[in-house]
C-alpha cells in the first residue's frame, strides 16, 4: 500500500512553496567606491594598531603605574571613534622607539670603544697604551 498524503499536508506544502514566490522587498545595490574601502580598511588597521600598543606589557605597567586601569583603559580605547584612533594611530607613528638622544650616545660611544679595543687587541692599530702589542 503506497502513503498517500492527507489534504492538510498537501495544503501545508502548498502554502510554503507559494510564500517563497512572494518578494520580500524591494533590493537595492550600489557601487561602493575605492576610497571608501581604503578608508575602512585604514579605520579597522588604525584600530588594530592602537589595541594591541594598548595591550602590550610595558604599557600595561605604566598605565598601573599612574593609576589606570589597563582593562579599562583598552575597553576606551575600544569606545573611540573612528576619528580619535586615527588620532591616536598618527601620534604612534611618531612618537621615539624606545631610546633617547642620551641613550643613543652612550650605547655609539661603548661601540666604538669595543671596537677599538679589539683591533688594539689583535695588534691592528695603537690607540690604547694599556693593551700591549708585542710587534710595535
Amino acid at each position: 500500500m503506497a502513503y498517500r498524503p492527507g489534504k492538510a499536508t498537501i495544503a501545508a506544502v502548498t502554502l510554503a512553496f507559494s510564500m517563497t514566490l512572494i518578494p520580500a522587498g524591494p533590493a537595492s545595490a550600489g557601487l561602493i567606491s575605492t576610497d571608501r574601502i581604503l578608508e575602512q580598511e585604514r579605520v579597522s588597521s588604525d584600530r588594530e594598531r592602537v589595541s594591541s600598543f594598548v595591550a602590550r606589557d610595558d604599557v600595561r605597567k605604566e598605565f598601573q603605574k599612574h593609576g589606570v586601569n589597563p582593562d579599562e583603559a583598552a575597553a576606551r580605547v575600544s569606545a573611540l571613534s573612528d576619528v580619535e584612533i586615527g588620532q591616536i594611530a598618527d601620534k604612534l607613528d611618531g612618537l621615539p622607539a624606545g631610546q633617547d638622544a642620551a641613550t643613543a650616545l652612550i650605547g655609539a660611544a661603548v661601540t666604538i670603544f669595543v671596537v677599538l679595543l679589539i683591533t688594539d687587541i689583535l695588534c691592528l692599530t695603537s690607540v690604547f697604551n694599556f693593551t700591549r702589542c708585542v710587534n710595535r
